[in-house]
């Protein structure tokens, strides 16, 4: 079974896992990805997991397709699109946190040096763009690049109606 699926069913965090199995939340990371795990890190999560070292092994992955590792692995296609939205989702998340800290930042500065004028708007304003269109992606809104963009690009790609 994956690692992160086994996380995920429990509620636990990669830094909760860390600390259970005792690894770095980093080599969680890293085998959730699916590099390799020795034997060691294996009989770790197996106990953490309270189950057989058997269950826990995978096949040998490909590690140069870290990305998507285990959209392949998911079976069920409900579970595999949850996993896709929860991705997305946390990039927006992580996205938006970014940009509040660097604008905040951004605006300090601003504030100490010259706060005559407040050139940190214009950087404020081209991000927030950004992440406004991130956030539309997210929830399907976008205008630009959406479903039915998909499927009028795959239509001409064909030749034929899908």
């Amino acid at each position: 079974m994956l690692i992160q699926k086994l996380r995920l069913q429990r509620g636990w965090s990669q830094e909760q896992l860390g600390e259970i199995s005792g690894l770095s939340p980093r080599t969680i990371q890293r085998l959730e990805r699916g590099q390799p795990a020795s034997l060691e890190f294996l009989k770790a999560l197996a106990s953490a997991f309270e189950i057989d070292l058997e269950q826990l092994q995978e096949p040998v992955m490909d590690t140069t397709q870290t990305q998507n590792f285990s959209m392949r692995d998911v079976q069920d296609p409900l579970e595999r699109q949850a996993l896709a939205r929860v991705r997305r989702l946390k990039g927006f998340y992580l996205h938006g946190v970014q940009y509040v800290l660097v604008i905040a930042v951004l605006f300090a500065i601003n504030l100490m040096t010259y706060p005559k004028f407040l050139w940190a708007v214009f950087p404020a304003l081209g991000w927030g763009v950004g992440l406004m269109m991130h956030g539309l992606s997210i929830w399907s809104h976008s205008p630009l690049f959406g479903a039915k963009w998909e499927r009028r690009q795959v239509e001409k790609y064909l030749g034929r109606k899908l």
